[in-house]
């Protein structure tokens, strides 16, 4: 998704039946930064509790839940 002036963009977003929002974030990179997630806290702001959840999809090894409340998940625990 990207906004109509292109200012955000996000990778994926899934919506459920009840509009519950998951938004990912895919970025080539073991270590994510501010920058990398952005988008996805503008996102939860803009529609609140909407809002179920928003990760990024990393190159690195290890999963955690970063202080602003997203995820960060290596890609190789999606699958075999």
């Amino acid at each position: 998704m990207r906004t109509r002036a292109g200012l955000q963009e996000i990778d994926l977003i899934v919506e459920g039946s009840a509009n519950q929002i998951v938004a990912l974030e895919a970025k080539l990179t073991q270590s994510v930064t501010d920058q990398d997630v952005k988008h996805l806290v503008w996102l939860r702001s803009q529609i609140g509790d909407d809002f179920v959840d928003g990760a990024v999809i990393t190159t690195g090894e290890h999963a955690y839940r970063r202080q602003d409340g997203i995820a960060v998940i290596p890609a190789a625990l999606l699958g075999p």
